[in-house]
């Protein structure tokens, strides 16, 4: 063995274990295991061409060497994403710490009670943040979380409404576009016509159940709703809204403003922008639409001993239980990182968060009057952490943006004549001087230092919040590292994880992140790039993506790969979009029924819904496998109209299944596509492929 190769540190028992293990399931070698587990048929019968393995010490000079690519601005482009000011107690104890990031789903609460604990703050957090009366512990992202609400509150229609055909869906135009694009993706499958238009223009009626805000807008305009809020309630609509959690320190929250259902993400409470991800998103909503709700709910329970004791609450909703009758295909969406989210909370407390807020409402307004001081049109009445400048004909875009960018500053440019400057926490009077002597020296002017950081600009009483929140003592008492270490580190001990045992659990779930995998998240490299910094600026992404992409193409034998997809299930969506696109290319949209079989995991009935399709389900035989026969007959039944089977292989018993060219065949020969659910594919890797 040498032990410089990462495969050796990280993948199974040692040499010298392997005649004991062979021995007890009677095999001789590791090849007649092989031959005796995988068919024949499709067995590959060509080496994987890929690059050949490194030492960790090699692989992480070379992540060193793609990092290095990547430059580094700072970023002034918001739009979902913001510097932040990470907490090391909290990445050095959760993040870097395997006994948070390798526990199971919290199925069993009687070995996640530490879990359980963290993910109930982070739910209390939201929902006295948000203003709502309900939270789940987590979602993907903003984005997705957009699209679960609309769901929500078209699954959420009344009788009337749905015998009346309500399915329209309003949506402001002044929302982050990331959010625009997934809310149109998600609503065609499932007959709802987006209209996008400017809010006070909307003329809503019986055909419409739902709307949906930016709160602040995305140009940064902080809007009064009440009175939109009451206008769609009183056409029967309930109202969304995606909120900037920081400014709900500051800002009146939406829950008492007439919203419904509040989502946004955590990104902003000490979780590095990342190049996108990945990002706690978050959602809250009405006690009375908490059945209908998406994703897991923590709640507060009762032992067999009548001790005080946390749990998974209300899981009848969840695509474990319901299936295809669940209110999502979400399964444990991002819980590490809502945790994360959850203690920057705790560790700052309510009163810390009022002076962040306010730090960023304060450097927003000092570069406000120093750019107007330059004579500058600053187009914002109201705002949180953004301006936006309209730029004199004298002062092209393209040359302040060249010249931004030169000075290692990053804006966003919503159009040919107007620069968006958001501001963080880590704003320093140092980066305001610098924006203003780049406006300054772009447009040939002179520029005076700015000294002090200003009075923030006031904002309307109307805007600013009165009701308290974090009062409980949970964000009231682990202010000091040493406070929170003991926390986290008392908490952690209530929990099971790879760091104590084996878990015989899951498939998609339970692999082992090896840590030098990992050394590279938080590096700043990495860490500090938005997703829409320039092209130039992120090589080392693309070559990581690049290298990451030619490899599982050779993998899985397909010829292009995405990574949109944020979860298992979330690539499931996107694979049946991608076999509904196929079919409507062909005139078929017709086709519409997944099969399914009995023993797949509840995302794969959940996605299929949620891509607009009909679930026909294969029963199994006594072993577990898909029975041939009832598929043949489901498949013949249904192959006029038939979409796609989807299959986990091996299957979730472990079991590859000597009948799977034969079953990919009769879907085929029905005009069918196959979906393999990769929660296993592992096991493939250099032995067989999709």
């Amino acid at each position: 063995m040498s032990y410089n190769e990462f495969v050796n540190r990280h993948n199974g028992p040692r040499e010298e274990e392997l005649p004991g293990m062979l021995k007890v399931i009677g095999a001789g070698s590791l090849d007649e295991l092989i031959d005796k587990t995988v068919p024949q048929s499709i067995r590959l019968n060509y080496p994987l061409n890929i690059p050949d393995s490194m030492s960790e010490y090699e692989y992480l000079n070379h992540l060193r060497q793609l990092g290095a690519r990547n430059k580094v601005c700072r970023s002034f482009i918001g739009q979902g994403y913001y510097g932040v000011a990470p907490l090391s107690v909290i990445i050095r104890n959760v993040l870097e710490n395997p006994s948070w990031y390798t526990s199971y789903t919290p199925y069993q609460a009687e070995i996640s009670q530490g879990r359980l604990e963290a993910l109930l703050n982070f739910q209390t957090m939201i929902i006295d943040l948000t203003g709502m009366q309900i939270a789940n512990a987590s979602l993907l992202d903003e984005a997705t979380a957009a699209a679960e609400a609309m769901i929500m509150m078209f699954n959420a229609r009344s009788r009337a409404a749905v015998k009346a055909g309500a399915s329209k869906f309003f949506v402001d135009e002044d929302v982050f576009i990331q959010t625009l694009d997934v809310l149109e993706t998600r609503s065609e499958p499932l007959g709802i016509e987006l209209v996008i238009g400017k809010y006070k223009e909307a003329v809503l009626d019986e055909r419409f159940f739902g709307v949906f805000v930016q709160y602040p807008a995305a140009s940064g305009q902080i809007r009064d709703y009440r009175e939109f809020a009451s206008k769609a309630h009183a056409s029967g609509c309930l109202v969304g809204v995606a909120a900037d959690l920081m400014s709900l320190s500051l800002l009146v929250p939406p829950g008492e403003w007439g919203a419904d259902v509040v989502v946004g993400s955590n990104q902003r409470f000490g979780l590095p922008m990342s190049f996108g991800g990945p990002h706690a998103g978050f959602f809250a909503t009405k006690d009375e639409l908490k059945r209908s709700m998406p994703g897991r709910i923590i709640g507060v329970s009762v032992d067999v001993h009548g001790n005080t004791a946390l749990r998974m609450a209300l899981q009848t909703r969840e695509q474990h239980i319901k299936r295809e009758r669940a209110t999502s295909n979400i399964c444990t969406a991002q819980a590490l990182l809502a945790i994360m989210s959850g203690m920057y909370a705790q560790y700052h407390g309510p009163e810390g968060l009022k002076v962040i807020s306010r730090h960023i409402h304060t450097a927003a307004s000092t570069l406000n009057k120093a750019l107007k001081d330059m004579g500058l049109r600053q187009l914002n009445t109201s705002f949180f952490d953004t301006i936006r400048i309209e730029l004199p004909p004298a002062l092209p875009l393209m040359k302040l943006k060249d010249f931004a960018e030169s000075k290692g500053y990053n804006f966003f440019y919503p159009d040919h004549k107007i620069v968006s400057i958001t501001t963080d926490e880590i704003t320093t009077l140092k980066d305001i001087n610098e924006i203003v002597n780049i406006f300054a020296q772009a447009g040939g002017k002179k520029s005076r230092q700015v000294e002090l950081f200003t009075e923030p600009d006031p904002l309307d009483d109307k805007f600013l919040r009165k009701s308290g929140f974090l009062e409980k003592p949970a964000f009231k008492r682990y202010h000091s590292e040493t406070e929170m270490m003991r926390y986290i580190k008392m908490l952690e001990r209530k929990d099971f994880s790879l760091t104590h045992c084996m878990i015989p659990l899951g498939s998609c779930t339970m692999k082992l992140n090896p840590a030098t995998s990992m050394f590279a998240m938080t590096w700043p490299e990495f860490a500090n790039i938005h997703p829409f910094a320039p092209r130039y600026q992120v090589e080392g992404y693309f070559r990581l993506m690049e290298e990451l992409g030619t490899a599982l193409k050779e993998i899985t034998g397909f010829q292009a790969v995405s990574f949109q997809p944020n979860s298992g299930a979330a690539g499931e969506y996107a694979g049946l979009l991608v076999i509904r696109e196929y079919h409507k290319s062909r005139n078929e949209l017709h086709r519409n029924i997944v099969l399914i079989p009995s023993s797949a995991h509840g995302t794969n009935p959940a996605s299929a819904v949620m891509a607009g399709m009909k679930v026909v389900v294969v029963e199994c035989d006594e072993k577990g496998n898909i029975s041939i026969d009832d598929l043949r007959k489901k498949a013949e039944e249904n192959k006029d109209t038939l979409a796609a089977f989807m299959i986990t292989y091996p299957s979730t018993h472990g079991v590859f299944e000597e009948s799977v060219v034969e079953m990919t065949g009769i879907i085929h020969s029905c005009g069918g596509l196959v979906y393999m659910d990769g929660a296993n594919m592992n096991a493939q890797v250099g032995l067989t492929s999709p």
